[in-house]
């Protein structure tokens, strides 16, 4: 069921919108006329009708019972923000230039994750745009785009998005986001956007005076839940269907990022996620490319990324928090919050083999036995990071890693994530080494609702007491603060760390072994009193062999390599890499006494 405003040209709109409790539906076109027009509803709650005399660019209200003027709820525009009128858009107008574009296989993306606010200093899609070139020459073939949909104000994660069909007007609006998409794929690069279907923001959130979109039956994380198994919650689940196929349809985007699906709560025979993944999977076919469905959940639960043939979701991959923590626990040994269930050089080795570390064990944080094992499914549907926007911007200072471990622990950091057998993702300015934090920040205009986020934060900062003061979320000086330093990548340390991630990439594109997204053609051991990790991973003739040494000490140790004239094709200790100087050999052989450099890796090939 298509909602919201359809253009259908020759000056005809189409209006649809769900409110199946209400006796009356209006529209309120405000034109010059100022048209009230009654709407007719059908046997499943959609209210419709078809308007003469609107173009787009006219601006409308729905009615209410006679009495409440409310914006469209699937409005694809607010240019006067979240308490505004909606915006009739023509989705035909734009000149698309990808029609031959297929997008990136999945099992082939390197993912650079980014928030327009402080990607650029402009903070627009157009901005972005001459920045690609950069990013492409870098090896980045998929970008992440933190939530697009109107918020509050002009400044915001994106996360508090109360229009999930409206790209937001401060960004460049529709037109600009669909210059974005088109460039990208000039250059190659496929675009994921990151979407919430968990939760609506609560500003200028007016849903349900349209209907029951959210339900008591279950407390969410904010605020009361989405509907998604109630009564009359199959209009929420078509609504949220509808978004993920409007982003595939009108803006030719490439892949979805799932926020948080652990909130997306119900208790049914037909879990929404297996649901949306069917609907994506037909409009797939019908585009003719594969379009993908990547969840971010904290469950540890294979159903999600499963086929439904044996019980699953559909999904295609999730991002495995799993990996980062136990990355991020050997690096920095920092052992509060969550991170007390990680920090032995054991973990992160079954996190190579498998992609779950707790798949079933007790986990001391959650105080319960968690998860499920993940031994089974591929390495391209997990999807590992060192750094993202929340585990930066959920510390108090939101320092990034740069700020937390060495020069040499950074580009550990790099080598541990692009020599894995899973799907990389880098954050923005990671690539670099960017300094800049990544706070939280919004800009609302609703005082209770503000100091509420200012003392809900308090309390979650609470956690690093000792560590630093909180930054006002609400202060344009706390959003200005994280735009990146783009000139940075041009000198000293930083034009090193770049250098070495077009390295690590490059390798991962051309090398067999690394290119094979395959846990089965896999070898991990570890030595945990040394901090020490060998990878090995094969294809055909080609192999690698990995030392990753996470010891801020130098460690020795007798070499075990398998048969092979092994030849150095990497080592981060190497002066050219601004480190101490190697004293690993260029070639390799079993028995030699080897001595690798605190906090380093280096890569073999067999030649």
């Amino acid at each position: 069921m298509k909602i919201g405003s359809c253009y259908l040209g020759n000056d005809r709109c189409e209006f649809t919108v769900w409110a199946p409790t209400l006796k009356e539906v209006a529209v309120q076109i405000l034109s010059s006329d100022r048209r009230l027009l009654p709407m007719q509803q059908d046997e499943q709650g959609y209210w419709k009708l078809t308007v003469d005399g609107v173009a787009p660019g006219t601006q409308y209200y729905y009615k209410l019972e006679g009495n409440i003027d409310r914006a469209d709820p699937a409005s694809q525009f607010q240019p006067a923000g979240v308490h505004g009128p909606s915006e009739i858009v023509d989705r035909n107008t734009f000149t698309w230039t990808d029609n031959n574009w297929s997008g990136v296989p999945l099992e082939e993306m390197i993912i650079y994750e980014l928030h327009v606010g402080t990607f650029t200093a402009e903070g627009t899609f157009e901005s972005m745009i001459p920045q690609l070139k950069d990013l492409r020459e870098l090896g980045i073939n998929a970008i992440e785009i933190m939530p697009v949909a109107q918020f509050p104000g002009d400044r915001n994660w994106g996360y508090d998005g109360v229009f999930p069909f409206a790209v937001q007007d401060s960004y460049g609006g529709p037109e600009g986001f669909k210059k974005l998409v088109d460039a990208c794929h000039e250059h190659g690069i496929s675009v994921i956007l990151d979407v919430v279907f968990n939760h609506i923001g609560p500003e200028g959130n007016y849903f349900a005076d349209f209907g029951p979109y959210f339900t008591k039956k279950y407390s969410g994380d904010w605020g009361d839940a989405m509907n998604f198994d109630s009564q009359y919650s199959d209009g929420v689940r078509n609504y949220f269907i509808e978004n993920a196929l409007y982003w595939f349809e009108d803006y030719h985007i490439d892949g979805l990022r799932l926020d948080a699906i652990q909130a997306i709560l119900e208790f049914g025979a037909r879990p929404f996620l297996r649901e949306l993944a069917d609907a994506v999977a037909t409009v797939s076919k019908e585009l003719g490319r594969k379009l993908y469905l990547i969840a971010e959940s904290d469950l540890n639960d294979v159903r999600t990324i499963r086929s439904k043939e044996i019980g699953g979701y559909g999904i295609d991959a999730q991002w495995n928090d799993d990996f980062h923590h136990s990355l991020h626990t050997l690096l920095t040994g920092e052992n509060d919050r969550y991170y007390q269930d990680f920090g032995k050089i054991e973990q992160l080795e079954k996190s190579y083999r498998e992609g779950f570390v707790y798949s079933g064990q007790y986990a001391p944080h959650r105080k319960r036995r968690h998860g499920s094992s993940s031994v089974e499914e591929p390495g391209y549907q997990f999807v590992v990071f060192s750094q993202t926007h929340d585990q930066i911007g959920n510390r108090v200072l939101a320092e990034r890693l740069s700020k937390l471990v060495s020069f040499e622990g950074l580009k550990l950091a790099a080598g541990a994530i692009f020599l894995s057998a899973f799907v990389p993702f880098i954050f923005m300015g990671e690539e670099y080494g960017e300094e800049v934090p990544f706070f939280y920040f919004v800009s609302h205009s609703d005082e209770p609702l503000i100091e509420a986020i200012r003392k809900s934060k308090q309390e979650e900062f609470k956690a690093f007491a000792g560590r630093g003061e909180m930054q006002d979320p609400q202060s344009p000086d706390t959003f200005n603060k994280c735009k990146l330093n783009w000139e940075n990548r041009k000198e000293g340390k930083h034009k090193i760390l770049w250098e070495l991630h077009q390295k690590l990439i490059k390798m991962r594109q051309t090398i067999p072994a690394l290119k094979k997204l395959d846990k089965k053609s896999l070898e991990v051991s570890s030595v945990e009193d040394e901090k020490l990790l060998f990878i090995r991973r094969w294809s055909d003739d080609s192999q690698i062999f990995a030392i990753l040494n996470f010891n801020n000490k130098e460690v020795n140790f007798t070499a075990a390599p398998p048969s092979g004239n092994w030849q150095k094709v990497l080592d981060s200790s190497d002066s050219k890499w601004m480190g101490h100087g190697s004293q690993l050999p260029d070639n390799l052989e079993s028995g030699q006494e080897l001595t690798v450099k605190p906090q380093s890796f280096v890569v073999y090939e067999v030649k």
